[in-house]
């Protein structure tokens, strides 16, 4: 046995070494193989800002036609450049605006093809100078109603001690107008959830029944109307928000998230006072909120007539901005929006979240 292992040794090591040189033939033979593409790439996303805008002239007549360069917008003190003007309102033909691919390309889509949405929102209360207002109110709801366009949705909602029902988004004019009726006057009324775009699928009756506070009500409203796309109206029909104390008058806990929730719903607050009196303390809140939300303050008291054309003039149009958000801490920020070289009075909300 032993005289054959040199043998065996040679044809081992013989073996391996053809295996090493085919092996080395073969790699040489073969073309480089490219790199794997990286697995993990940098990706850049800009965020865009939508403000919903209304200008108006000295008589409270729309002012559209307008661009983006006809806009200047702060963020916090610092200047912004807006990206896009798009117009949206019932006077857009007869105005002669055109609107571009590029005043639409930032601006939310089918932004101008959406129904407008207007909730009517009833602050009632048995004291005579409120119920006496509110009586008197209901002599312009039909007036109010028309201002809307024939694809416009409008809905009703009560608060007294807590936010009740009373009327889905619908078309139907003559339903929205008896179910402010039957708000006023304390009539109890069957409800029910309508078709798509519905508010009452997106409120939340928890929080609706435990809403003490007009403020605590206006959140819940927010928060439902942030499910649905497009700007919104919401026409308060009331006496006041906040807090009088021997102080004077405060905004209590409740108003900070109800402002957040309104402003990120793009909801405007058009605040009519009810109230039969010259002045009242609570009226202060409900300038702050209109304030806040891009909308704006009447009496009824005297002149019911003028704060009702006024809401009608508001209503016919409005801008939606866009704007791309600067770098920086996440958070509300301070909005300013006034115009370049141009007259006219803007109504925006007063910061962006």
């Amino acid at each position: 046995m032993a005289s054959f292992k040199p043998v065996v040794i040679r044809a081992l090591a013989w073996a391996t070494l053809s295996m090493a040189e085919l092996s080395a033939s073969s790699a040489q033979q073969q073309p480089p193989q490219p790199s794997p593409p990286p697995r993990f790439r940098e990706a850049v996303t800009v965020e865009r800002i939508v403000v919903d805008v209304r200008v108006v002239d000295d008589s409270g007549q729309p002012v559209p036609g307008l661009g983006p360069e006809d806009f200047k917008v702060k963020l916090d003190g610092k200047p912004v450049l807006v990206e896009s003007a798009l117009w949206v309102g019932v006077e857009e033909e007869e105005a002669g605006v055109v609107v571009t691919p590029e005043d639409t390309a930032a601006a939310p889509a089918n932004e101008s093809a959406q129904p407008r949405l207007v909730v009517f929102f009833l602050q009632r209360d048995l004291e005579p100078s409120r119920i006496l207002g509110l009586l008197k109110i209901l002599e312009k709801v039909d007036r109010l109603l028309g201002v809307l366009a024939p694809g416009d949705r409008a809905a009703a909602l009560l608060f007294d001690t807590a936010l009740s029902r009373l009327e889905d988004f619908t078309d139907d004019r003559a339903r929205v107008r008896r179910a402010i009726e039957d708000g006023i006057v304390g009539r109890r009324r069957a409800v029910q959830e309508g078709e798509e775009p519905s508010l009452f699928a997106h409120l939340d009756d928890w929080a609706s029944r435990r809403a003490a506070s007009p403020e605590r009500a206006l959140q819940v409203v927010g928060e439902a109307l942030q499910e649905l796309p497009g700007a919104k109206t919401l026409v308060f029909l009331g006496w006041g928000i906040g807090r009088f104390d021997r102080g004077g008058v405060s905004m209590t806990p409740d108003y900070e998230p109800a402002r957040r929730a309104l402003q990120k719903a793009r909801c405007s607050v058009f605040a009519l006072d009810i109230t039969e009196a010259d002045y009242h303390s609570l009226e202060v809140g409900l300038i702050q909120v209109a304030e806040d939300t891009g909308g704006f303050y009447a009496k009824t008291y005297l002149f019911p007539d003028q704060a009702v054309e006024r809401m009608e003039r508001a209503l016919q149009g409005y801008y939606v901005l866009s704007f791309e958000r600067p770098e920086g801490k996440p958070g509300s920020r301070r909005l300013d929006i006034g115009l370049n070289k141009r007259k006219g009075t803007v109504m925006a909300p007063n910061a962006v979240g």
